[in-house]
């Protein structure tokens, strides 16, 4: 059965298209066949992958193609849908279909015929839209990053206040799996005590922190996943980790 997965913080700069990208890396290097969709105007998921195609995810959302022609191989076992600008044009075309139900659900429709995959992983900005709700309202888990400052986990808590509104459709379950904490640096006060609310807050769904490492944002800049770029790095290690742990959730759900 297919895991679909959002990635979400209403705050930007949280880490969500670098969890994204290595997260399903891992994964794939673990011989998953894992599915990657920007459902972000700014278009960063093929960017760093290194993606380009004529068609993205406004083309999926508006129906322009059937969801196979807009898939793209970016690593073994690693496909992308890109996303680009025209997503904030979908968005507006998203509004004008008169038909709130119908257009809250585009994503979970189109989709429905695409097979063959273990992961579905939706990178998504870092504000509430439609195109936001289409992911989670396709997803049925949810992967909160969250930096070290305050502004970060006020943003999770509005994802937390979203999932559960979405939680009360009778039609959709959509799980809380993880909260990340990213940019951590242990030798900071504000970053422990950050570290030490999240604990309280979200007990039992706290994964391993992804610990502040500049290799993390210079693998970004050369188009490659943190283990193509410093596969011995903290950063490696620590993705490798979540990587861990995501997959472990799902055993201990058997």
């Amino acid at each position: 059965m297919t895991r679909v997965i959002t990635v979400l913080n209403f705050k930007g700069g949280t880490g969500k298209t670098t969890t994204v990208v290595n997260l399903a890396a891992g994964l794939a290097l673990r011989n998953a066949r894992v599915l990657c969709i920007d459902m972000d105007a700014q278009g960063n998921l093929g960017t760093w992958l290194g993606v380009k195609h004529p068609y993205s995810t406004s083309d999926l959302l508006l129906g322009h193609v059937e969801p196979e022609r807009c898939i793209t191989p970016a690593r073994k076992h690693l496909d992308v849908i890109i996303g680009d600008r025209h997503l904030m044009r979908a968005e507006g075309k998203l509004w004008r279909m008169g038909d709130d139900r119908v257009a809250r659900r585009v994503l979970h429709y189109t989709m429905k015929e695409v097979n063959g995959y273990d992961y579905i992983i939706m990178d998504c900005a870092p504000s509430y839209s439609l195109v936001t709700e289409n992911a989670l309202l396709y997803a049925r888990e949810l992967i909160v990053p969250v930096s070290m400052d305050y502004l970060a986990m006020v943003g999770s808590r509005q994802v937390i206040d979203t999932l559960k509104t979405v939680g009360y459709l009778p039609d959709h379950e959509l799980e809380l799996t993880l909260v990340v904490p990213t940019l951590y640096y242990h030798r900071l006060r504000k970053d422990r005590e950050v570290m030490a609310m999240l604990q309280r807050y979200f007990r039992g769904r706290i994964s391993n922190p992804i610990r502040s490492n500049v290799r993390l944002a210079e693998a970004a800049s050369h188009q490659q996943t943190i283990y193509e770029y410093a596969p011995h790095s903290h950063g490696a290690e620590d993705y490798a980790r979540l990587v861990e742990r995501v997959v472990k959730v799902a055993e201990d759900n058997q």
